[in-house]
């Protein structure tokens, strides 16, 4: 009731009262929302400029931009990566409606040829840090396995942010696990953003518009998980001309159709993207039983009822497919749909309400002799929210909002048929209700300082539907208590406060720092490192405490001749609670009683990262290196001393360079190398009943072979006019072959028992790719 009054409050005010300015004169607002000329699609993070004065903000994530001045002539500057900035001579008398639209650039090699702007990077003004940004149109020009432009693989070039393995899409982001980052794909949790392993990601980047990693100072509207915040926004669909593009390649084809349902009022987008490399193994009768592919689709509408209001509807639907002889197939995949409405109540006051739903699900079955045995495994969300964005005066733009999110946890189901020897089994649905209120304010203190500050109250409730156990140290069950479907279990309360200020030192450089507290209250239960399909999540319960993370951090930004270079350091210390590992020997599949596997206790990570971009001219791209420390200290592990978490990584290093060579040709390039992700490897072994076993001592004491590689990179335009656009890509994947591990294994030497072999599995050697990309 308090905050549903403090709504009311702040409408009231932003409807029927003009904020006074602190000399006693009226403040008025110039609103309103930019657009793609040529597509009418809404700008993310479009900046809005008043020249020779220290005011100004940028579009949210609608399009939508709301600027408190006082009385007078102001000359504004409209601007967004990839479009052709336009200023406008204002007289502001009252408040102004100012709709924008920005046109394409349109660059030549004669002229300075700007790749990326402040807004693709870190910024150099303002409070918030701790964020990187990549383009689509910089994705599409950097070298990934398979040759299809992947962001996801692209975010893993910047400091920082770690591939899980080699061709993964898992991410280690400032000394967290892969399940501590939380990636949504409009505003929905995804909860296993691979395909075929990792080799691929969920994001098709045909369909995707904007991406926006948090590793730090996460603003207070963002919140359960620890380590980052990896936003991504869909294409809305072009509403002034119908399009098709597509691409072919060697794995995969993708087709996109998008286009108005009614001029300027409405659109839609469709992305499909498949592999088919199962109709290939059907060439050969070897294989033709197996199955090796995966499919997703993108579905966007968007419908503009007035000036006020848009409505959005839009949906991922993901699958793999892997099978062998009819013997073993499995399938994984995710499902989402978000259901939007923003709403503009005033000049000032802006408001998005989202009803959100997200599934994830595997199933796999296994024929062997009389045996048919089914496994089913499953994660569903069901989210509502409401998001408030209060442009108050010229000095505070205040966001405040609320969250209610269900999960259903289906954690393993296995049905057999009546000759199995293997009965049926059912574990218990867990229910659980995660809720969020927030509150934050970018406090304008003067003309060198901007700070921003709030806090996030989160609250889970552990409900009833099954029984739920106690156990003694060793992980022996105590007791089980049944509770009811709907019976509160058990509840927790955490306060997220976060703050952060940046002080401008001159018109190029700044410094700023932040604080943020994360709570995380779902948990990945697995024993890999990278994307694993089969990995089951749990929720936090009785046993399971939430994860909590407190992040200091620190930075340092300029802009180098005349904005040409941009050079950025930051240095951060995230110390955490009640992270989890697992006892030696740990049983995770299908476990009933799954957390006796687990163990609790702190852990901790620091580092430091530099950037170096070049944003102007034929050659751009950047030079980025993380010297950084994660680890981890649990009681019953390591003697109950720090020991290296498996993401610990000493150096990463990435080089990215994009030449555009002549208005036909692009070449690029990019250099990978990292310190080996920490390993247990056996001390000894011995024979129990003429089998070896091996014995182990500290954990995470040993190391991977270092990594390292290099990718090349060509695009052609083939022809390009108003109505055709075509172009070929080629790339190779590790150029110079480089046998980098995927895993090493211990074996009995066949000649001597007592020798013992070390075995290294390496995946590619060289992966070369071609595609062929259209679009009309």
């Amino acid at each position: 009731m308090k905050i549903r009054k403090a709504v009311n409050v702040l409408l009231l005010l932003s409807l029927f009262g003009n904020v006074q300015h602190a000399n006693g004169q009226k403040n008025y607002s110039i609103s309103g929302t930019i657009k793609n000329y040529h597509s009418g699609e809404f700008i993310i993070g479009a900046s809005i400029k008043v020249l020779n004065t220290n005011y100004g903000t940028t579009s949210n994530e609608y399009g939508f931009y709301s600027l408190s001045l006082v009385p007078d002539s102001y000359q504004v500057v409209y601007s967004a990566i990839g479009k052709m900035p336009d200023t406008f001579m204002i007289h502001l008398t009252g408040d102004l409606v100012q709709d924008i639209k920005l046109k394409e650039s349109d660059y030549t090699l004669t002229a300075v040829t700007v790749v990326s702007s402040k807004a693709s990077g870190r910024f150099v003004t303002g409070s918030q840090m701790g964020i990187e940004k990549i383009s689509v149109q910089e994705a599409k020009n950097i070298p990934v396995i398979f040759g299809e432009k992947d962001l996801l693989k692209t975010i893993q070039l910047l400091p920082g942010i770690k591939a899980a393995g080699d061709g993964n899409s898992g991410l280690f982001v400032r000394g967290g696990s892969t399940d501590q980052n939380q990636m949504i794909l409009d505003e929905a949790n995804i909860y296993n953003a691979a395909h075929l392993f990792g080799f691929f990601s969920t994001f098709n980047s045909d369909a995707i518009k904007d991406i926006a990693v948090y590793k730090g100072g996460m603003p207070a509207q963002y919140g359960g998980r620890l380590s980052s915040v990896l936003d991504v926004r869909m294409n809305e669909g072009n509403n002034q001309h119908a399009n098709v593009s597509g691409s072919v390649g060697l794995v995969s084809g993708k087709l996109s159709i998008e286009g108005p349902v009614q001029k300027d009022k409405s659109s839609f987008l469709i992305t499909g993207r498949r592999t088919y490399v199962d109709f290939l193994l059907k060439a050969d009768d070897k294989y033709k039983d197996n199955q090796l592919y995966f499919y997703d689709l993108n579905a966007k509408l968007n419908y503009e009822p007035g000036k006020k209001d848009k409505l959005y509807l839009s949906g991922y639907f993901g699958k793999d497919v892997l099978g062998f002889n009819n013997q073993f197939t499995t399938n994984w995949g995710n499902g989402t749909g978000t259901l939007r409405w923003n709403h503009i109540f005033s000049k000032r006051v802006f408001l998005n309400t989202s009803v959100i739903f997200s599934n994830y699900n595997y199933a796999f079955k296994v024929k062997n002799g009389t045996n048919d045995i089914s496994i089913f495994s499953q994660i569903r969300d069901w989210n509502l929210k409401q998001d408030y964005q209060y442009s108050i005066n010229n000095k505070n733009n205040l966001r405040f909002g609320w969250s209610v999110i269900y999960h259903i946890i289906r954690p393993g189901e296995i049905t057999s048929n009546a000759t199995s020897s293997i009965n049926d089994k059912v574990q218990d649905k867990r229910y659980s209700c995660e809720n969020a209120v927030y509150a934050s304010n970018v406090f304008k203190a003067g003309k060198h300082l901007t700070l921003t500050y709030g806090s996030r109250l989160s609250a889970f409730t552990v409900l009833g539907g099954g029984g739920f156990f106690r156990f003694d140290d060793r992980g022996n069950i105590i007791d089980t208590t049944v509770y009811a479907k709907g019976e509160v279990v058990k509840k927790y309360y955490n306060l997220e406060p976060r703050i952060s200020l940046g002080y401008m030192l001159n018109t190029n450089t700044s410094v700023k720092a932040a604080y943020t507290r994360n709570a995380q209250y779902m948990h990945q239960i697995t024993n890999s490192n990278g994307s694993n399909p089969l990995d089951k999540w749990a929720s936090t319960s009785n046993i399971i405490r939430p994860q909590l993370s407190n992040q200091f951090s620190v930075g340092y930004y300029t802009n180098i001749m005349k904005s040409a270079y941009e050079f950025t350091a930051e240095a951060y210390y995230k110390e955490m609670e009640h992270v989890l590992d697992y006892r030696n020997g740990a049983d995770l599949f299908l476990n009933e009683t799954i957390e006796a596997q687990l163990l609790f206790g702190k852990g901790r990570a620091y580092g430091i990262e530099f950037m170096l971009k070049k944003k102007a001219g034929r050659l751009s791209g950047w030079i980025s290196y993380t010297l950084s420390k994660s680890e981890r200290r649990i009681n019953g592990i390591n003697q109950n001393e720090w020991y290296n978490a498996a993401q610990d990584r000493t150096h990463d290093l990435s080089i990215v360079a994009i030449y555009q060579l002549n208005k036909k040709w692009t070449l690029s390039g990019n250099f990978v190398y990292y310190t080996g992700n920490a390993v247990t490897f056996p001390a000894g072994k011995y024979q129990v009943d003429g089998q070896t076993a091996y014995y182990y001592n500290s954990r995470n004491a040993d190391r991977m072979p270092d990594y390292h590689r290099m990718d090349f990179g060509a695009s052609k335009q083939l022809k390009k006019t108003k109505k055709w656009t075509r172009e070929l890509v080629f790339s190779l994947y590790n150029v110079y072959g480089r046998q980098n591990a995927y895993t090493i294994n211990f074996r009995d030497s066949k000649n001597d028992p007592n020798v013992t072999e070390i075995v290294k599995t390496s995946l590619f050697r060289w992966v070369p790719s071609v595609s062929y990309n259209f679009k009309f």
